[in-house]
C-alpha cells in the first residue's frame, strides 16, 4: 500500500506517521517548509507544488488549478490513501473525484462540535469541559465528513489557546497514525472506509488526561 501525506509545515504529524512505521511513499506541500525535508530524510518521493505558482494566498488563488496539480501528482505516484497532516490548503472538486472516499484528516475537536479554522479557541470560548481529536474522511465540505476515531482531551481550569492545543496534538500524534494504519488495512483487504466497520477497540472513542 502506498500512502501520501499533505503538509503545509514541520511535519510533526508526519514524523509521528514515519516512527510508527506507516508506508509513507511521498509526501506533498503547497510551500517550501521543513516537512519536506523530514520526508528527504526518510527516503520518501517528495512533491512542491507551490501555492505561490497559482495566485498565492489572495483572491486571485486558482484553487481549481492548483487542486488539479495536486491530484494529478499524487495519481502519478499511485498512492492508494491521502493523508492531510495540517496542509494549510482548502483543496477543490477535482482530488476527491481522484481518490473517492480516500482522503483522511484530522480536526482538534470532537466533531461535529467546532468545526473550522479555530476550533480549540471556539471550545474554550463556549467554556466545555472536554474537547479532543476527530480523524475523518475529508469531503468538499470542510469538517463534515464521516468520522472515523475521536479521542477525548479535558480542558483544564487555567487552559489556554496554546496549552490546549498542545495537548490535543500529544493525542492526535498516536490516534492519526494509528487510524490510517487501520485504513490502509481496509483498503488493502479490498473494503471502502467506512465508519461502521470499525471496531469498538480500535480507538473510535478514548479518553485522554
Amino acid at each position: 500500500m502506498r500512502l501520501a501525506v499533505l503538509v503545509s509545515g514541520s511535519g510533526t504529524i508526519l514524523k509521528a506517521m514515519l516512527d510508527t512505521g506507516l508506508p509513507v511513499s511521498v509526501v506533498l506541500s503547497d510551500r517550501a517548509c521543513a516537512g519536506l525535508d523530514l520526508a528527504n530524510e526518510a527516503g520518501a518521493a517528495t512533491e512542491l507544488v507551490d501555492r505561490a505558482a497559482y495566485g498565492g494566498f489572495g483572491a486571485d488563488f486558482d484553487r481549481d488549478g492548483f487542486t488539479a496539480s495536486v491530484a494529478a501528482a499524487l495519481v502519478a505516484h499511485q498512492v492508494d490513501l491521502v493523508a492531510m497532516a495540517g496542509f494549510g490548503t482548502v483543496l477543490a472538486e477535482t482530488v476527491h473525484d481522484a481518490f473517492p472516499g480516500r482522503i483522511l484528516n484530522t480536526h482538534p475537536s470532537l466533531l461535529p462540535a467546532f468545526p473550522g479554522w479555530h476550533a480549540v479557541r471556539d471550545a474554550l470560548a463556549a467554556e466545555v469541559t472536554e474537547t479532543g481529536c476527530s480523524v475523518h474522511v475529508a469531503t468538499l465540505e470542510m469538517d463534515e465528513g464521516p468520522i472515523l476515531a475521536q479521542q477525548v482531551v479535558p480542558v483544564r481550569p487555567g487552559d489556554s489557546e496554546a496549552t490546549l492545543h498542545e495537548r490535543i496534538k500529544v493525542v492526535e500524534r498516536d490516534l492519526y497514525p494509528a487510524t490510517v494504519a487501520w485504513a490502509l488495512g481496509e483498503l488493502e483487504h479490498g473494503r471502502e472506509i467506512r465508519p461502521a466497520e470499525r471496531s469498538p477497540d480500535a480507538g473510535a472513542v478514548k479518553v485522554s488526561t
